[in-house]
């Protein structure tokens, strides 16, 4: 098989070419100085990344200047979007918003749009990492253990399931996860698929029925007495409430 490589030759003559001109791109500090503040939540992180994006530093890709700038704001979507899950936001959530602010960026057709949602993109992301908890982060048993539970959550979740991943005895984990989220395993579970449940029933147009079996109750009723007995609601009436079209 036949490795491919860059070719020597045009990048030792770009390089004597940016030397000539006094052409760069941005310093590793500097291009990551937007994201470090994404992920701290500071509320300068918008105008910074739009003052980086405009400086003229951010690179040459293509000589077309609306897919020269497609292509810097997919690089900047999966770094926004890695500093946004450094920063506690749901990975799952974190990936589903990079892909469709990269959908809607492909429908564009000027520099301008592509600009613009770039920066509504940064702001998107920086209300999420400022809407996290701000909490002691979980030890990697308990953090392995989370992420397994949000990926699984159409499946029946299990405390041996979760001591495996973790590679402690039920015993410990079941402690160490209670010390950690204030929650026991059970209750952690069911919270986060009423949570799911909530949000499919404002967002998407799967019926109540197919909601409680994408999440793996035991049976409709079973959905229903679990989602009011935590918002007050039976799941009909939370989205005739809530469902957004």
């Amino acid at each position: 098989m036949r490795t491919m490589t860059v070719d020597e030759k045009k990048l030792r003559y770009m390089e004597y070419i940016h030397r000539e001109t006094g052409e760069r791109h941005h310093t590793n500090e500097e291009d990551m100085r937007q994201y470090e503040m994404l992920r701290a939540g500071d509320p300068g992180t918008v105008e910074e990344s739009v003052r980086m994006f405009a400086s003229g530093l951010a690179g040459h890709v293509s000589d077309d200047p609306v897919r020269n700038c497609k292509y810097l704001f997919v690089a900047s979507a999966t770094m926004a979007c890695r500093a946004a899950m450094a920063a506690g936001m749901e990975p799952e959530r974190a990936y589903n918003s990079s892909d469709l602010f990269i959908q809607r960026m492909d429908r564009l057709d000027t520099v301008e749009d592509v600009c613009q949602l770039r920066r509504e993109m940064f702001e998107f992301y920086l209300k999420e990492v400022r809407a996290v908890p701000r909490r002691t982060p979980y030890s990697r048993p308990v953090a392995r253990c989370v992420d397994y539970i949000y990926e699984h959550l159409h499946q029946r979740i299990t405390l041996p399931d979760l001591a495996e991943q973790a590679g402690l005895t039920e015993s410990y984990l079941s402690a160490l996860f209670k010390k950690e989220t204030g929650r026991s395993v059970s209750d952690y579970v069911m919270d986060r698929r009423i949570e799911a449940a909530g949000n499919m029933l404002k967002f998407s147009d799967y019926s109540c029925a197919d909601i409680g079996a994408i999440l793996a109750f035991s049976s409709q009723s079973h959905f229903i007495r679990a989602f009011k007995a935590r918002t007050g609601q039976t799941p009909r009436a939370y989205r005739e409430r809530y469902f957004e079209n």
